[in-house]
């Protein structure tokens, strides 16, 4: 009998020891699982920041590529106008480079005593045309100088070549 109740007080003995080491590792896994909530409470945030921070950038980026798409397509869109005008602005240079050579010769052909009045009359409409569409571009590109407009638009004082051309037709 004292052999069983030795045995069952070392049994007692290794029971309480498991007891207490299975209530310490309790204890130790508990602090382990309180870090490892910290720790992922913690990264969770971290991770959150960062998501944040990417969603900012991202957000950023847009409209910061959208912008650029809408300034190179606003800068294209100048460009076509500009050609454009550059054609239309050559166009009638053109136009009032033929007229002006064709005024300047029945112009010559008066002045040999031919009465040429009527075509020169008509010339020199077709020139004054020909030159408001040309200054006409200058006007709505830079309204601070006056286009090259006729005299009588510059204020009564009528250009150089219509007061000279007028001298000779009076001849």
């Amino acid at each position: 009998m004292d052999r069983f109740a030795t045995e069952k007080e070392i049994a007692r003995a290794q029971l309480s020891s498991a007891e207490n080491q299975l209530q310490m590792m309790k204890e130790k896994g508990s602090v382990q699982a309180r870090r490892i909530e910290e720790l992922e409470a913690r990264l969770a945030s971290v991770l959150a920041k960062a998501e944040s921070d990417a969603e900012k950038a991202k957000a950023d980026t847009d409209a910061l590529v959208a912008i650029y798409c809408a300034d190179a397509e606003a800068a294209q869109v100048q460009a076509r106008e500009a050609a454009e005008t550059a054609d239309t602005r050559a166009h009638w240079v053109a136009e009032l480079a033929k007229f002006r050579s064709r005024r300047e010769t029945l112009e010559e052909i008066h002045a040999r005593d031919f009465d040429l009045a009527e075509e020169i009359k008509r010339a020199k409409e077709l020139e004054a045309d020909a030159e408001v569409m040309v200054f006409d571009d200058d006007d709505d590109d830079n309204d601070d100088d006056d286009g090259g407009k006729s005299g009588s638009e510059n204020g009564g004082e009528p250009d150089r070549e219509e007061t000279v051309l007028g001298d000779d037709q009076e001849a």
